[in-house]
């Protein structure tokens, strides 16, 4: 099967695909133990300072509806067809979809968020995902290689470990707009000499291109997540360490410092003492540079969690400023619970 040009992606087909929608924190330190890691990305140990009663804590409500579909209508979890030529037919139209500037703006929230979705169903099921390569145009085989193999590498950091049964103590705020992060990636690569992408690929994996505001378990905080300590490092930390542009640039310092012009890998294994998140992060770089139109789609992943009760959505204006248990976080906001659940 061919694959679909890109300009055949009409409105038409992307609201029928809509239609059928009912949508890191990793510490900056050469002495975290590997995996420690709480990002949109990997898998997430226990918020910080969890309640001996996890239940009572009150819980903050959302600060804003989650809305965005071409209609206004509020958004949801996307709902996956069972069937593999089913989800093939659907990447087939998102992918190209994601990267056409006739897209309108306004739908890219919902394309983004259900191939998120369908990557991550598929990296827990290597059968299915087998099938549904074989009914993927070529064109996009590739790019799936790249974005299974990123999320199976962060799903192994913490295999056979308890899933968590709080939802953590976060803010979830929209990121810069997509340009701006553009050129902090870039302009931290030209004067460092770390690819934009790698940039990218970290700011991605460590909380969603910054819509994770909180503090980590190691008290790694921003949307780079760095250690104050670590940010405090002469020619390192320069601005605030909550602050995207600020943060780029301090992470592109810290991949030099830590090797990165010479090894990108073993930059990274500074970054995060795994190989595994080493790996992941280098398959997300990786289908950037091979085409940064990719860009698009990373932009507009909203952050999952996985959490006792499956992978939760948790969308902007989530709003918990105490560990709350996922059963009580579930009755009051059901929005976050995984379809069929």
């Amino acid at each position: 099967m061919a694959p679909l040009p890109m300009r055949v992606v009409t409105p038409v087909l992307l609201v029928l695909l809509l239609a059928s929608t009912a949508v890191a924190v990793t510490t900056v330190t050469a002495e975290r133990p590997p995996g420690a890691s709480a990002a949109a990305e990997p898998s997430q140990p226990p918020p910080s300072q969890p309640p001996s009663q996890p239940s009572s804590p009150p819980l903050t409500p959302p600060l804003t509806a989650p809305t965005g579909t071409a209609d206004g209508a509020p958004r949801s979890y996307p709902r996956l067809p069972r069937d593999p030529a089913a989800i093939a037919a659907q990447l087939a139209v998102l992918e190209p979809a994601l990267r056409a500037t006739a897209t309108p703006a306004d739908q890219l929230p919902d394309l983004g968020h259900r191939q998120q979705v369908i990557y991550r169903r598929l990296a827990l099921d290597p059968s299915l995902a087998a099938r549904v390569r074989g009914y993927l145009p070529v064109r996009w085989q590739g790019v799936m290689d790249h974005h299974l193999g990123a999320r199976r590498e962060f799903l192994a950091m913490h295999r056979g470990g308890p899933r968590s049964a709080v939802v953590p103590a976060w803010r979830i705020i929209p990121p810069e707009p997509a340009a701006n992060l553009l050129r902090y990636y870039r302009e931290a690569a030209a004067a460092t000499g770390i690819p934009w992408e790698v940039l990218a690929a970290v700011n991605l994996v460590e909380t969603g291109m910054g819509r994770i505001d909180g503090v980590s378990v190691a008290d790694a905080r921003g949307p780079m997540q760095f250690l104050p300590s670590t940010w405090a490092q002469r020619g390192i930390g320069q601005g605030d360490i909550r602050d995207p542009e600020d943060a780029i640039h301090a992470a592109a310092r810290y991949l030099v410092r830590r090797g990165g012009l010479k090894d990108i890998r073993k930059g990274l294994w500074g970054y995060n003492n795994s190989n595994r998140y080493v790996r992941a992060v280098l398959h997300y770089a990786e289908l950037l540079r091979m085409d940064p139109q990719a860009f698009t789609g990373f932009y507009h992943w909203e952050i999952h969690y996985v959490s006792a009760a499956g992978d939760l959505w948790l969308p902007v204006g989530y709003n918990q400023p105490r560990p709350l248990a996922v059963t009580t976080y579930l009755e009051r906001f059901p929005i976050s619970a995984p379809p069929g659940r």
